[in-house]
């Protein structure tokens, strides 16, 4: 027998062995040893209902919850979708979503960077002639909320049902916007500082059509709505309506007291790009899961979307091109979009991997309370349930609450 045929029985012993006691041997001696995969906690569904429960008694009509995971696809519904008929709640109702389209104009704008038709750290004026008074502002400071451009909803909404209705069917021009913005001084030098403006995105909407030659609307439905499948995904500007089932939406007043102002119908015109798109929960889910798992964008432009800065000092909350990022109180980070407009609170997360998603609704606005009641699903659908506290120890798992960021001035 040969040395190679001998050395080829003792392998073949060596696995026979092996086999038998169920273990395979390892050919690389320097390979890391097997990691358990983590255990992704189960939502807390229960938790979910206490959060949409919670913006009812804020002064939500209703609230709605949509959670995708490897368990399958989890709802719940809470209150009316429509006070005067008195119609429940219905997670298959369209909705305004506010800056969550942000998100969207956002995907759009770094497809066109991808295809080498602008660049990201490129000024804003070289593409829009002299549009904006500084050349120093660059195609990235928008998305990332750092051009120290004003926001000019601030002084439209200060009064907020007179300042609604004044623009309730009103049509603006993108350029009527940036003037109502370029009127007031700059917050902020470009690139210092992050301050939300929605004056950000609309020029996102001014370099999407500018480039494309089409208007934002056919870029939604080419790039992102049809490939999607986004069947209740749509934007209308400047029409006034939700088209098929959707959900009513309740603006309220500053004034304590005085009834809430149903806002449904409106062109939305104030916002466009940075705020017009209507969607629904299962169509929200779809979009981010997509985003995440890298349906939409390249992975070099995914990874560039995705690293985020913070917005305060708390470190739980950051921002990225168009996106928001949330450290929950377990470790999970969470990747997506807050809305408001009014009438509705959006939120719209999923986690990095695309695994998990949630989208949450209730259809009320200007009453902070309830947008900080509705981010509780956050922490109920990505953390689960929280362990109960023992007697041996008086630590206390650290809380996450994600305050009321609203996306319109809020006085309440």
């Amino acid at each position: 027998m040969t040395s190679n045929n001998r050395r080829r029985l003792a392998a073949g012993a060596t696995l026979i062995a092996a086999l038998a006691v169920g273990v395979v041997p390892t050919t690389n001696a320097h390979a890391a040893p097997a990691v358990p995969r983590a255990t992704t906690p189960a939502p807390d569904m229960e938790g979910v209902v206490a959060a949409l429960n919670a913006a009812m008694t804020q002064g939500a009509p209703g609230a709605m919850a949509r959670f995708t995971g490897p368990e399958g696809v989890q709802v719940r519904t809470v209150g009316v979708r429509d006070r005067d008929s008195g119609a429940a709640m219905d997670i298959r109702a369209r909705f305004r979503i506010g800056s969550v389209s942000k998100t969207f104009s956002s995907v759009v704008l770094l497809q066109l960077v991808q295809e080498g038709r602008i660049e990201l750290d490129a000024p804003v004026n070289r593409y829009l002639p002299g549009l904006l008074p500084d050349d120093r502002i660059t195609v990235r400071h928008l998305l990332t909320h750092r051009s120290g451009l004003a926001d000019y909803t601030d002084a439209m909404f200060e009064h907020t049902v007179p300042g609604f209705e004044a623009v309730r069917n009103r049509v603006f021009s993108y350029q009527e916007l940036v003037d109502l913005s370029l009127s007031e001084p700059r917050t902020t030098e470009p690139g210092v500082a992050y301050k939300y403006s929605n004056t950000n995105f609309v020029v996102v909407g001014m370099l999407i059509e500018k480039i494309t030659g089409k208007p934002v609307a056919q870029e939604y439905q080419r790039r992102i709505i049809k490939p999607l499948g986004l069947r209740n995904t749509s934007y209308v500007h400047p029409d006034v309506r939700i088209a098929g089932l959707h959900v009513r939406g309740y603006l309220h007043p500053d004034e304590e007291g005085e009834p809430l102002v149903d806002s449904t119908e409106q062109t939305v015109s104030w916002a466009q790009s940075a705020g017009a798109v209507i969607s629904s929960p299962a169509d929200l889910n779809t979009f981010m899961t997509a985003l995440m798992r890298g349906r939409l964008l390249s992975p070099k432009t995914l990874e560039a979307m995705t690293t985020v800065t913070p917005t305060d000092t708390t470190n739980t909350r950051f921002y990225g091109l168009g996106l928001r990022r949330y450290d929950l109180s377990c470790g999970t980070q969470i990747y997506g979009h807050t809305g408001t407009v009014q009438g509705y609170y959006t939120y719209a997360f999923a986690t990095r991997d695309g695994r998990r998603s949630l989208s949450a609704m209730a259809n009320t606005s200007n009453k902070g309370s309830a947008n900080t009641a509705l981010g509780g699903t956050l922490e109920a659908a990505f953390c689960g349930k929280k362990p109960a506290p023992t007697a041996k120890t008086s630590a206390q798992p650290r809380s996450f609450t994600v305050p009321a960021e609203p996306d319109l001035p809020e006085r309440r």
